[in-house]
This record gives structure tokens, C-alpha cells and sequence, in this order.
């Protein structure tokens, strides 16, 4: 039976540069490069499991899955454990920006609701942040609840004036900071994914993410597709989280994100190559196909360790 332990993100122990799904390669410019190094041949990887329905499996046993490493399959794991999703920090971002509608203060504040009240999440591990015109604001931290955070909100001005992703660098920081090196952390972001005045970019956001082991949940306000669907895709996509487009109930969304949290895992395994590049990572039910599971694509192996 799977112990339960404190977590975080999907960090390979060996020295590897981490790739995230869904990053298109046509923007090479955009791309996270960063290499993360340690002196081990174990790989360590956080996955999230779910059934048919998209509930989260809380039961799932060793022997349920395996993990495909580069092509080789691995059934012999260190350990295997489930996360403590209690200790979670989680952030919300709210895009207050002119272009999300009107009534989405009142959203938040069902949200912060929802999270603190119903999902079991202590309201000492919530945070909420907003943005407008440059710069993105932190409106409370571990009162958020108590406080009527949503009434503090900024107030929306310029449309064309969005910060997304200087505010995802900002969170992602400021999450960093909280919890011990082992605490799991999110950002769910609520906003129609556009950015038009930031000075980092998509890569710089989800570089960020990565590397303070943040993952991100990324909900489109916007009610068809628009341009910054793609964005809120990928920073969700290359971090281990979800994107979940319009039209939504937030109280389903967040179930979901909370469903998937309390049946989070951590496995740990021996390096299955010391071949040097990129190493996929996939993970394949044993028992159940209609079991699904979400992680990290996989990680760089280097021509050697320093």
C-alpha cells in the first residue's frame, strides 16, 4: 500500500534538463533552458492518476502501472508513495483585466470559498494575486477567506495593459518561498490567457514554474477560442497541470483540481540509461486500461554529471 508523504513537482535526482508536453517547437525562443544537477542515477517522478470519469484514484497500488523510460519499461521502484495534498500552497490568479467579464469578482470569491471551506485546503496555504496595468499585486496571503479578499481586488483599467506572465514569475516566486522543499504547490490561473505588456515571456513563465517546482491549472475565461487559449495550454501542459476551456462551472473545475490533488503520487526508480539526450517518460496502466495519468513528458540525460 502506498505510504503518505509530503511532495512536490516531478524532479528527475539525475542531471537532467526538463522538457514539459505540449511546447510547440516552432518557438525555440520561448523555450525554458535551465539544467537541474545532482549526483544520482535515480529518477523521481509525481503523477497524478484518474479513472474513466476523470475522478482521482486515492487506491493505486505499484503494481497498477509502469513507467516507460526512453522505451524501457520499469516495474522495480525505490518507493512509492501518495502525496500529502493537505500540505499543498496553492495560488490563485485572477485576470481582472477589462477584457474577463464583469461578475468574475463575485467568481472569486466562490472560489476562495470552495477551496478553503469544501476542498480541505488549510486557508494559511492559500494566496491570491490579481494584475492590472504593469504589475501584478499580491491581494492576500493565509487570510484570504476571513479577509473578503475578492472585495480587494484592483480594479480593472486597460485592457491592453495585462501582465500574465510577469504575474505567473511573480506567484511562482512568491510560492517558492512558502512550504518546505517537499510541499506540493499550484497556480490556478483564471484569465483568457492574454498577455500584452510582460516583460518575460512564455518561456521565461513556464522556466519559472519548473523550477520552483509550481504546477499550473490554467482556466480560458474566455467563452470561444481566442488567441491566448494556446498559452494557457502550455504553461498548464509543461508544468504537470491541466487547462480546462470555456464553458465551465467553477465548482466542477475545482473539484477536479482537488480531486486530482488527493490522489497525486511520487515513484522513485533507478536510471534505466545513461544514454545522453532527451529521456520520454510515460506512464501505462497494468491492470485497468481506463486508468489515465498525468506527469512531466520527461527529462535531458547530459554527455556527463558535474
Amino acid at each position: 500500500m502506498a505510504r503518505t508523504v509530503s511532495c512536490r513537482g516531478a524532479w528527475p535526482l539525475v542531471s537532467v534538463l526538463l522538457l514539459g508536453a505540449g511546447i510547440s517547437p516552432g518557438v525555440d525562443a520561448d523555450q525554458p533552458a535551465f539544467t537541474f544537477r545532482a549526483h544520482t542515477d535515480e529518477v523521481r517522478l509525481t503523477f497524478a492518476a484518474t479513472d474513466q470519469n476523470d475522478h482521482g484514484v486515492a487506491t493505486l497500488q505499484a503494481s497498477d502501472f509502469v513507467v516507460v523510460d526512453r522505451d524501457i519499461i520499469v516495474r522495480q521502484f525505490q518507493s512509492f508513495t501518495r502525496c500529502d495534498w493537505t500540505k499543498l500552497e496553492i495560488a490563485i490568479l485572477a485576470d481582472n483585466s477589462e477584457s474577463v467579464t464583469p461578475q468574475f469578482r463575485q467568481e472569486v470569491a466562490n472560489i476562495v470559498d470552495l477551496i478553503s471551506q469544501t476542498g480541505g485546503v488549510p486557508e494559511e496555504n492559500l494566496s491570491l494575486f490579481g494584475f492590472h496595468d504593469a504589475h501584478p499585486a499580491l491581494v492576500c496571503a493565509s487570510d484570504c477567506r476571513s479577509s473578503h479578499a475578492a472585495d480587494r481586488l484592483p480594479a480593472s483599467r486597460a485592457a491592453q495593459l495585462t501582465p500574465l506572465f510577469d504575474s505567473i514569475v511573480f506567484a511562482t516566486d512568491f510560492l517558492a518561498q512558502h512550504g518546505d522543499a517537499k510541499t506540493g504547490k499550484a497556480l490556478i490561473i483564471f484569465s483568457d490567457g492574454i498577455d500584452t505588456i510582460s516583460e518575460n515571456t512564455l518561456g521565461g513563465a513556464i522556466e519559472s514554474s519548473l523550477r520552483n517546482g509550481v504546477e499550473i491549472y490554467a482556466v480560458d475565461l474566455h467563452p470561444a477560442p481566442s488567441p491566448g487559449a494556446p498559452f494557457l495550454f502550455r504553461l498548464a501542459m509543461a508544468t504537470g497541470g491541466r487547462y480546462f476551456p470555456a464553458p465551465f462551472k467553477v465548482a466542477h473545475v475545482l473539484n477536479l483540481i482537488l480531486d486530482g490533488f488527493r490522489a497525486t503520487y511520487e515513484v522513485d526508480y533507478r536510471l534505466p540509461s545513461h544514454k545522453p539526450g532527451f529521456h520520454s517518460l510515460r506512464i501505462v496502466p497494468t491492470h485497468n486500461l481506463n486508468l489515465e495519468f498525468r506527469s512531466r513528458s520527461g527529462y535531458y540525460y547530459p554527455n556527463e554529471i558535474r
